[in-house]
């Protein structure tokens, strides 16, 4: 990796010293420090609590170029939704085979990118869609994408992906067939930011059964996708959910030739975010005898910009701040604005915080997921510079 611009520190990063030393009450921007070596870590606990389970990083979580880059560099597959994704990993020096094109509603072009660049594995979960593979690319390798919730997710995804696991899967593995073309595998997405911990053994029971038929068919299903949903910033939760789907898949799946393979997003980039944002402007809200009833901050991001995960991907954000640590500093109800003219533009209420005054920052952990891929700068407020750090 081209370690330019990446600041190294010795043991533990010291988030109060970056903010102290990057003198913020000068910048009209925000701060994203990005800790690389927290994605470093990540990755060394999945190969330690799911072992059997190579996964392919979703590229839409977060596509900043260090994060793609020491993904690749660890060896990880990727989870790629379009043409330009599939031209980012593949720049990188990636192999084909380590990506996985999971959009099973692609443009031509896109797919004839695909084709060009021989990314063979991709998703599919309607007829509409075998078709145009059957006329654009023949020689992929089809994986039947169906529908299995979790009962409790962050961001469901079955209205939109996912067929039928009961019906239409059977039915999708006969047409391909009758097309000549080539099935692989399966695979699911329980939904982002999954809390059932059994979603991901119901799943896993549909595709056997869906293994079974595609080898009644002839098929050698040699590919199982698990997909994503896996929490990012908390690790207890993470190996909870690690234990029920390696139990599930040495039930199901004992055969160690089938390979298993998950798209993993947040899981990796959640925490390695820390956003420290300015407040700019402040207002007093008193009640009708005059007393302060809320401390309305506004800060120079929001959610047209990181804190689009507040709208977009359902998160409530946590809150810090750069005071000295006193127990006994009284605090008082708080609320966050975001920047722009947009009432909707509001970050966090009804917190408890410390009279801050403008000039002071706050700080705002994991936010590594959803954000720097959809922030805008709206209202011509721009975006958050980003300072890059790894351990030594």
């Amino acid at each position: 990796m081209d370690t330019q611009g990446i600041n190294f520190y010795d043991k533990e990063l010291d988030i109060g010293r970056i903010v102290a030393e990057a003198q913020l009450e000068d910048c009209d921007e925000a701060l994203n420090i990005c800790d690389l070596s927290t994605v470093e870590r990540k990755f060394e606990l999945w190969q330690k609590q799911l072992p059997r389970i190579t996964p392919f990083y979703a590229v839409k979580c977060n596509d900043d170029k260090r994060i793609v880059q020491t993904l690749a560099d660890l060896g990880v597959g990727f989870d790629c939704a379009s043409k330009n994704e599939l031209k980012q990993v593949l720049d990188y020096g990636v192999s084909p085979d380590r990506i996985i094109f999971a959009n099973p509603c692609r443009p031509i072009s896109h797919l004839d990118y695909a084709k060009q660049q021989k990314v063979l594995k991709g998703t599919v979960d309607n007829e509409f869609e075998i078709y145009k593979l059957h006329k654009h690319y023949p020689e992929s390798n089809l994986i039947v994408r169906f529908k299995s919730e979790a009962k409790a997710a962050q961001c469901p995804l079955g209205d939109k992906f996912g067929c039928d696991a009961d019906i239409d899967a059977s039915a999708l593995m006969l047409l391909a067939k009758s097309l000549d073309l080539t099935v692989t595998g399966t695979s699911f997405h329980v939904g982002s930011g999954c809390s059932d911990m059994e979603a991901y053994e119901r799943a896993i029971r549909k595709a056997k059964n869906l293994f079974k038929f595609g080898q009644l068919l002839g098929y050698d299903l040699d590919l199982l996708d698990i997909g994503g949903g896996f929490p990012g910033s908390d690790d207890e939760h993470f190996i909870k959910l690690a234990d029920t789907v390696n139990s599930a898949v040495q039930k199901y799946f004992p055969d160690e030739r089938i390979e298993i393979i998950a798209e993993p997003g947040r899981f990796f980039v959640a925490a390695s975010y820390t956003l420290v944002c300015k407040i700019h402007a402040k207002r007093e809200v008193r009640n009708a005898a005059g007393k302060l009833d809320t401390v309305m901050y506004y800060l120079n991001d929001g959610v047209y910009g990181s804190f689009n995960c507040i709208l977009y991907d359902h998160q409530t954000v946590t809150v810090e701040h750069y005071l000295p640590a006193d127990p006994l500093l009284p605090t008082f109800k708080s609320l966050i604005w975001g920047p722009s003219c947009d009432a909707l533009d509001k970050i966090s209420e009804n917190l408890r915080l410390p009279y801050l005054k403008c000039g002071d920052l706050l700080g705002f952990p994991n936010m590594g997921a959803y954000t720097v891929p959809i922030a805008s700068a709206f209202n011509g407020f721009p975006l958050p510079k980003t300072l890059y750090f790894k351990a030594i």
